[in-house]
């Protein structure tokens, strides 16, 4: 279960990270990244919406973003807005592929970051 204190909750923080960090898309998922100067906890947003499917179909899904998010937290537990959007082919993904498309796209989105931070000496990837 992800913790309370590393929940995306508002629509302001939804729509600044989405509007100012990376994104990539995988076939299941597109992972929004927006790194922070600051040392605030890592916090993580989930868009689901109908497309992936009925009620049942998208709680599953989200668990599943929840669940993996747990695992990304205690990787990178400070400085950092993540927002995870379901695409439709989520529903029917496994849990492994699912898995891989997120790791995937995290992985990415931390090289995009350290490449763009060493070229440019900022802390923000746009």
């Amino acid at each position: 279960m992800l913790p309370a204190e590393h929940r995306m909750r508002t629509a302001g923080d939804f729509s600044n990270t989405v509007r100012s960090g990376a994104r990539i898309g995988r076939r299941n998922v597109v992972v929004y990244a927006h790194f922070r100067t600051d040392e605030v906890p890592t916090r993580f947003g989930f868009i689901v919406s109908k497309k992936v499917g009925n009620a049942v179909t998208r709680n599953l899904v989200k668990r599943r973003l929840r669940a993996l998010s747990a695992d990304l937290v205690k990787e990178h537990p400070l400085g950092m807005g993540i927002v995870m959007r379901a695409l439709p082919a989520s529903s029917t993904a496994s849990w492994d592929e699912l898995g891989s498309d997120v790791h995937s796209a995290f992985k990415k989105i931390e090289k995009l970051h350290q490449e763009h931070h060493t070229k440019e000496g900022v802390d923000h990837v746009r």
